[in-house]
């Protein structure tokens, strides 16, 4: 790294770049594809990505089995693990699902645990605190927190991510709040923590501010787009780096077409990646024909296709 923010001291794995939320991939009944899903991996890591983040909000978790969950992370590790940090999402609502994920994911070879708020419930200071003390104990992996206040209605205060820091192997925070006053502060005031961007919004404006990487959806189906747009950052070219941001802002309203997250994987299968994507697990849906021919379009507007 030269002119992009530098990982935190804390951060063993020195995350950094582009870490695509990689995608779970579906037969046509629903049942998990193992080898199109590892072969997702393989795609956006042979295309520059830094990292790989398996089982986000892109990995459609939260409709998997526990049994699923634990196969998607086997079946990353397996395909690109020793080439680029695997960092396995692990988060569920109870503290107990949560630790059970991680020492599983461990277990299986991910390099790191991407823990997300526990969601449904109402959480207070201390309850979230002793949620992340608790997997920071189970496992010997760095763990990153997932902020990501408007999918889960938790939100963690900055006081709390400064009783998170002081955890045993709390690594960093991957932040989805959009929140850019709450994430300059995070970051000025935990110089030893990693911070990844973890909205297309922000790419550019995260680097900004000091985070050393991206959580990308944009990068799932283009990761050329976003790394290029990392390493023109890192070289210091910041006028490049703001006009691929234009870009990317311009792909993420493409692929917000249609229903809630199907842009990706419709993206993936317009592109001919060489494995099939395969339809959102119910009550996701995918794209219909209109909307599908509406983003090809677009698609080829911006040559990437």
């Amino acid at each position: 790294m030269t002119n992009a923010p530098a990982p935190g001291d804390d951060d063993p794995l020195d995350l950094h770049g582009v870490v695509p939320p990689t995608i779970t991939a579906f037969d046509e009944d629903e049942s998990v594809d193992y080898e199109a899903t590892a072969a997702h991996a393989r795609f956006v890591v042979d295309h520059g990505a830094h990292g790989v983040f398996p089982l986000g909000t892109n990995g459609e978790f939260p409709l998997l089995t526990t049994g699923e969950r634990d196969d998607v992370v086997e079946a990353v590790v397996e395909t690109v693990g020793g080439e680029v940090p695997v960092i396995a999402g692990v988060g569920a609502p109870s503290t107990r699902e949560t630790v059970g994920h991680a020492e599983r994911a461990e277990m299986a070879g991910a390099d790191g645990v991407v823990v997300v708020t526990p969601y449904y419930y109402p959480l207070d200071a201390e309850a979230a605190v002793e949620h992340y003390r608790r997997v920071c104990e189970a496992v010997d992996l760095p763990v990153y927190v997932y902020h990501i206040p408007s999918k889960t209605g938790n939100e963690l205060s900055l006081d709390t991510v400064s009783e998170l820091a002081g955890l045993p192997n709390l690594a960093g925070v991957k932040d989805s709040s959009k929140d850019v006053p709450w994430l300059g502060q995070a970051i000025d005031a935990h110089p030893e923590l990693t911070f990844l961007a973890g909205s297309d919004s922000l790419l550019f404006p995260g680097l900004e501010v000091g985070c050393t990487g991206m959580v990308s959806a944009v990068a799932n189906a283009f990761p050329e787009l976003v790394v290029d747009l990392y390493e023109a950052y890192d070289d210091g070219d910041e006028d490049r780096a703001r006009e691929l941001q234009s870009r990317v802002y311009a792909v993420r309203d493409a692929l917000k077409t249609g229903p809630y997250m199907a842009g990706v994987k419709t993206a993936l299968d317009l592109r001919d990646v060489g494995f099939d994507p395969g339809p959102l697990r119910s009550p996701l849906r995918t794209m219909d024909d209109e909307d599908r021919a509406t983003l090809e379009s677009d698609l080829r507007e911006f040559d990437l296709l």
